[in-house]
């Protein structure tokens, strides 16, 4: 494994290298190489799913003074779900450095989304136990920056995509396409540059830190202009 082009991605460098080895082994290559006594990342997801939990609830219980503790509840579970976790570790190219047995890996577990989601609950405890409490909030902060800012603002919960098609075609069928302009940044900072086609004209652009961030954003901005027609 290139721990430097992975550490380079997390922007974290490991004191023990081998916590970060352990949080990219999955249970079916441990399974398959018991011979090399070789522990899966297990214990590390259980634990990062902790502390995961504990990071976000200290950001947004000290940001958000105002929210109640239901409000609160909704914005952290959207957060930490599993689609969240996996964005993220897409986004970082976790998938790549994974160790998966070879019949999960023939059978796409590089792309999984729960097999990715797991990971990186696991790396997150990787990295408390390298750099305690403050490297691991440091890290989830800078991942997780995106996503985050989404559900402070609401926009999290809100399925711009959805609503926009439904808009343009209450009266008939009409094409949408999103098309990627530009994808600006190393890796593990890329902003994305999206435009909404539909019609024949284009009708939105938007940008964010994945694919379906900007094309969310494309959407809004969309909406945004139908409405300003009326």
């Amino acid at each position: 494994m290139n721990s430097q082009s992975l550490e380079a991605a997390l922007n974290y460098q490991f004191n023990d290298h081998q916590l970060l080895e352990t949080a990219l082994t999955h249970s079916s290559f441990s399974n398959e190489n018991k011979s090399k006594n070789g522990s899966s990342n297990e214990r590390l997801e259980f634990l990062g799913d902790s502390i995961f939990n504990g990071i976000i609830s200290n950001l947004l219980y000290h940001r958000l003074e105002n929210c109640e503790e239901g409000e609160l509840t909704k914005k952290r579970a959207a957060i930490v779900k599993e689609s969240s976790l996996a964005e993220c570790a897409m986004r970082l190219n976790l998938g790549d450095y994974l160790k998966l047995g070879k019949g999960e890996d023939n059978t796409g577990g590089r792309q999984r989304k729960s097999i990715l989601a797991d990971a990186m609950e696991a790396v997150i405890a990787a990295v408390y136990l390298d750099g305690g409490i403050s490297s691991a909030g440091s890290f989830v902060l800078g991942a997780f920056s995106g996503i985050i800012e989404d559900a402070v603002s609401g926009d999290l919960y809100k399925d711009y995509k959805t609503a926009f098609q439904e808009k343009l075609q209450a009266n008939g069928e009409v094409s949408i396409s999103y098309v990627i302009e530009n994808e600006v940044g190393p890796d593990h900072e890329k902003i994305f540059y999206v435009k909404l086609i539909a019609g024949g004209g284009v009708m939105g652009t938007g940008t964010g830190k994945t694919k379906k961030m900007a094309e969310q954003d494309a959407a809004k901005d969309a909406l945004k202009a139908l409405s300003s027609k009326k």
